[in-house]
């Protein structure tokens, strides 16, 4: 429980580093060392090592990335949770052809440089059409990674993939990559054995969810899901919980999509939804992170969101057993992601190229 609101406080963004040429994710690798990984849409990984990007990418796969489409390109990177001992980490990415790839890469004898001959796909989906492609890769508390996917494209799920189960479309995906070629199905994926579903699926009912996070300390997952014409919203759930229907397309945030008299029962409801018709609205929620950090202990527990059209800025807490939000500020920026450093503290990209760091102060009356 947060015993503060977040809404009382001033923020501000420290630019840490600029430059980058349309940057989709920021991670670290876990090992200690302080870096900094900074995804580029057109297919390079970056390192900040003390706010200073070495002078060669990381990894350089432009020549296997299509990045025509706004929604297409190299779009994160996870590292494995033993990276500082196998070296293993794995991208996701859509290919020349616009299909989602799932592949595996492996650090070279220079800690700041991948070896691009290590390349192993571990998974191909057909993407119908170039938007709505998801693309975080994340690993899990349980060690398992997972992969967020769009619905396919076009305007109102026309292939009703967020509902069916027998497409890796419009789902969050659940692999083990420690075991078999090239990877195993963990044996508590809620639909093993079901007839005519995939075992990949964790869950499902998702129209395009960009960024999704764990919060560990609470057992949480949060998943923030684009919407289409009127909401954009923000899941919450528990992390073990496999199998749930966040709802698209039957519903739109908390609203029947193209119904008046869809029935909700058995579908997650969005804890936060913001409409696309008001002030304090937008039109694409970019996920966010919850703050774990030392610099800001008043904000630790809170996660944070945007949306990218308008620059606002979000804050979610726990009060007791339910859940508030409130728009905090409008940054001027437009935010493609956020991402956390090993000690915990909160940065924003800005698809202009900067990387800012989230800063409180001031704390105030409301």
């Amino acid at each position: 429980m947060t015993a503060i609101d977040p809404a009382t406080f001033d923020y501000a963004l420290e630019r840490i580093a600029d430059g980058f040429s349309h940057p989709t994710h920021l991670t670290h690798p876990g090992d200690g060392s302080g870096r900094l990984f900074v995804v580029e849409q057109a297919g390079q990984i970056w390192i900040l090592h003390n706010g200073k990007r070495l002078s060669t990418p990381f990894l350089d796969i432009r020549e296997r990335v299509g990045s025509r489409g706004n929604e297409q390109g190299l779009l994160s990177v996870a590292f494995h949770p033993q990276y500082a001992a196998n070296g293993r980490f794995f991208v996701n990415y859509t290919d020349t052809r616009g299909n989602t790839v799932i592949a595996e890469y492996r650090v070279s004898n220079n800690p700041d440089q991948a070896d691009p001959s290590s390349a192993r796909v571990l998974l191909r989906i057909e993407q119908p059409a170039a938007n709505h492609n998801g693309g975080l890769l994340l690993f899990g508390p349980d060690g398992y990674l997972y992969i967020g996917t769009g619905d396919g494209g076009g305007a109102g799920d026309p292939i009703n993939a967020g509902q069916r189960l027998d497409t890796l479309l419009g789902k969050l995906l659940r692999i083990d990559v420690d075991n078999g070629q090239p990877y195993t199905i963990p044996p508590d994926n809620p639909f093993v054995g079901l007839s005519g579903a995939l075992p990949e699926i964790w869950a499902y009912g998702l129209r395009n969810p960009w960024r999704f996070t764990f919060d560990p300390v609470r057992e949480l997952i949060f998943i923030a899901d684009v919407g289409q014409n009127a909401q954009e919203e923000v899941n919450v759930a528990s992390a073990q919980a496999g199998g749930l229907n966040y709802g698209w397309r039957l519903m739109e945030g908390d609203q029947c999509y193209r119904s008046a008299n869809c029935d909700p029962t058995g579908l997650v409801l969005p804890v936060a939804v913001y409409g696309h018709d008001s002030a304090t609205g937008g039109c694409s929620v970019t996920g966010g992170e919850v703050y774990r950090g030392g610099r800001q202990p008043l904000l630790n527990g809170i996660y944070f969101y945007a949306d990218f059209c308008t620059g606002n800025l979000w804050a979610l807490w726990a009060d007791g057993e339910s859940w508030q939000h409130a728009l905090i500020t409008r940054v001027r920026i437009q935010t493609t992601s956020f991402g956390l450093d090993e000690a915990g503290e909160l940065y924003l990209l800005d698809r202009a190229g900067g990387v800012y760091r989230l800063v409180a102060s001031g704390h105030r009356d409301r």
